[in-house]
């Protein structure tokens, strides 16, 4: 017999997939649904010259508020307004060239009415996500999207919460439509997204890699005696060695002086030590695709020379630049 306590955590389990399950049928019907009316709504947003200003009411209006961030953030300028504000003052921020994109489960949010005809008075476009077809948001839109009917995942059918995950979905996928649209890159997303661990992931080679006088380089001809003195002064435990005018051949690392290690050592040239065909990476390659070569191959290496697509060194990446950049 189960106890008090595990048919609890079984009621609770079976709620939480009873939740979900509800909220993933919403998503798929909204999927099947989609049609050319939201072809038409991308075609608008993709033309609107100045920014997509997204609002709603409520939990509406949270999910408004992601939304606009998104869309800020994949390339399609976009700022949420809050309704209520609007009427007070704040449409005056919705100005010639904008679009409004109004979320309304019902369709008769009062709270939007001064937004609408605010969109109406200045011939705005205005796209709305809605429940209702024959709702009076729906009518007055330049394009309505209609949420698909579902039943709400609250047990008592009233809290949103299928109807906003199904608005939350909608504007992700306008986003994303967007973002194609525009061709949208990593480097683009990288721009709007300096800071923190995702920041750093889109970092480009070229922005952390160390150039000019910095990088260690030798001629193959060079004695091991100078050619250890130059690794020490340089501090990266390496040494690219490079024929004219700067094209790289080999590199030689603590590991190849370990290999090499012998009472004639110093006496032999560069070339007698160094590991032809190295690891090397592009300037435009992503500092993550710099970690994963690190970190590829029959044993992990510390440092990368960063060459063009004639093999000439255009500088050198360590692990400490890519720990320092925040990928580690």
């Amino acid at each position: 017999m189960s106890s008090p306590a595990a048919t609890r955590a079984d009621d609770d389990l079976d709620a939480a997939r009873a939740v979900l399950v509800l909220e993933a049928a919403g998503l798929r019907a909204l999927a099947a649904g989609l049609d050319r009316k939201f072809v038409r709504a991308v075609e608008l947003l993709a033309a609107v010259r100045g920014r997509v200003v997204v609002s709603g009411m409520g939990k509406s209006g949270h999910i408004a508020r992601k939304v606009a961030a998104t869309l800020a953030s994949t390339g399609t300028p976009a700022l949420f307004v809050h309704p209520g504000e609007a009427s007070h003052g704040d449409l005056g921020m919705i100005v010639a060239g904008d679009a409004v994109l109004a979320l309304s489960n019902s369709g008769e949010t009062a709270e939007l009415a001064d937004l609408v005809e605010h969109t109406r008075r200045f011939a705005l476009t205005l796209i709305a996500v809605i429940g209702r077809a024959g709702s009076t948001l729906a009518r007055a839109a330049d394009v309505a999207l209609v949420l698909p009917s579902a039943p709400e995942a609250c047990p008592i059918g009233l809290a949103p919460t299928t109807s906003t995950t199904m608005q939350l979905g909608l504007g992700d996928a306008l986003a994303v439509a967007l973002l194609k649209r525009r061709g949208f890159t990593a480097s683009d997303f990288h721009r709007f997204h300096p800071g923190g661990r995702l920041g750093a992931r889109l970092l480009r080679v070229r922005e952390v890699m160390h150039a000019g006088v910095a990088v260690p380089l030798a001629p193959p001809d060079l004695p091991m005696d100078q050619a250890l003195l130059l690794m020490t002064e340089k501090s990266f435990g390496c040494l690219g060695v490079v024929e004219p005018p700067c094209r790289l051949v080999g590199i030689v690392t603590d590991g190849d002086l370990r290999r090499a290690m012998g009472p004639d050592l110093l006496s032999c040239r560069v070339s007698e030590v160094m590991t032809r065909t190295p690891r090397t990476i592009g300037p435009e390659a992503l500092a993550a695709e710099a970690l994963h070569a690190m970190n590829s191959g029959p044993r992990p290496i510390t440092t990368l020379f960063v060459v063009d697509g004639n093999a000439e060194v255009l500088g050198l990446v360590h692990v400490h630049d890519l720990l320092r950049a925040g990928l580690m």
